[in-house]
């Protein structure tokens, strides 16, 4: 039997990492599977050439796709499938609770290192960091996540039930705070509803509150 859902994440993006634990709360809760997948801001913004997108700003996508490359060797040599779902949480971790945003800049490569370790991983998958080989597999889940969704979205991008009838994606949700308990679940039913709705395209408001990583 297949996964309940893939969820197609960058690990820099604050965004998905709350949307992502709160997922984490709900397939603990049901004994749901989620297949972890990637999607680069890094490939996403390659052509970008707007005001906004300053060198620095790149370089905060290249440290998510180094993470993405570690990822991508994670998968591939760990016969446990939960494995890159606990690559994640241990980088968003760091990441987002722990406030590590200028460490990881400023020597990525002795940061993930350290995650390695901190994970219980082989310090190998480190040299998968650089390495390009990997691209080509981070870009072909890329792709396919903005075949599913559309290409004017962003991080998370999620599929229910993948590889059956009723497999629907879409962008999002975008939340500031992860719920919890009842109101996760209460917050997944909604969601899993108007996703895998006939003919729902769009639900959508502006945000209005910062990130809580709480």
């Amino acid at each position: 039997m297949g996964a309940d859902l893939e969820f197609f994440f960058d690990p820099v993006c604050p965004w998905a990492w709350i949307t992502s634990r709160w997922v984490v709360d709900v397939a603990e809760q049901r004994e749901y599977e989620v297949d972890w997948r990637f999607i680069s801001l890094w490939i996403l913004n390659e052509n970008t050439t707007k005001e906004w997108y300053t060198p620095q700003y790149r370089a905060g996508h290249y440290l998510g796709h180094q993470g993405l490359r570690i990822g991508d060797a994670i998968r591939l040599g760990e016969s446990d499938t939960s494995s890159v779902g606990h690559w994640y949480t241990t980088v968003g971790t760091a990441l987002h609770v722990g406030a590590q945003r200028e460490q990881a800049r400023a020597d990525s490569l002795a940061w993930y290192g350290a995650l390695l370790e901190t994970a219980g991983f082989d310090a190998s998958y480190l040299d998968a960091a650089d390495d390009e080989s990997h691209d080509q597999h981070i870009r072909s889940d890329t792709e396919l996540a903005l075949s599913r969704a559309g290409n004017d979205v962003g991080t998370p991008i999620l599929t229910f039930h993948p590889g059956i009838e009723t497999e629907s994606s879409f962008f999002g949700p975008v939340i500031s705070k992860a719920p919890t308990g009842v109101e996760a679940l209460e917050l997944w039913d909604a969601v899993e509803k108007l996703a895998t709705m006939s003919g729902m395209a769009e639900l959508k408001r502006s945000n209005r509150l910062a990130p809580d990583f709480t």
